[in-house]
């Protein structure tokens, strides 16, 4: 394998990681007020979360150094993305958020 391609599938890895930790913790805070256990709520998020990350990690770092930075780089780069895009609180959420 050329270390050009296993280089972009570590990182594009890396990206869909920081998505879906992302993405499940801002979902996870959308459903804190509506929900009736909000600390099993968090909790329980919070390990899954953390979890399938770290077996993500474990899995594609596969004894590599370098490919553990590669993949926390694209990790930082989802987050980067999914705080653009998701980061702008609109005025009724705003609201929601509030009360």
């Amino acid at each position: 394998m050329s270390i050009v391609f296993e280089v972009s599938i570590v990182l594009l890895s890396g990206v869909l990681l920081g998505l879906f930790y992302f993405y499940s913790l801002w979902l996870t805070i959308k459903q804190i007020p509506t929900t009736a256990y909000p600390i099993r709520l968090t909790i329980g998020s919070l390990l899954g979360r953390l979890a399938i990350t770290l077996i993500g990690f474990y899995i594609i770092m596969d004894g590599q150094w370098y490919r553990a930075l590669i993949c926390l780089f694209g990790f930082i780069v989802g987050r980067t993305i999914l705080t653009r895009t998701k980061g702008k609180i609109r005025k009724s959420e705003e609201v929601q958020l509030q009360n």
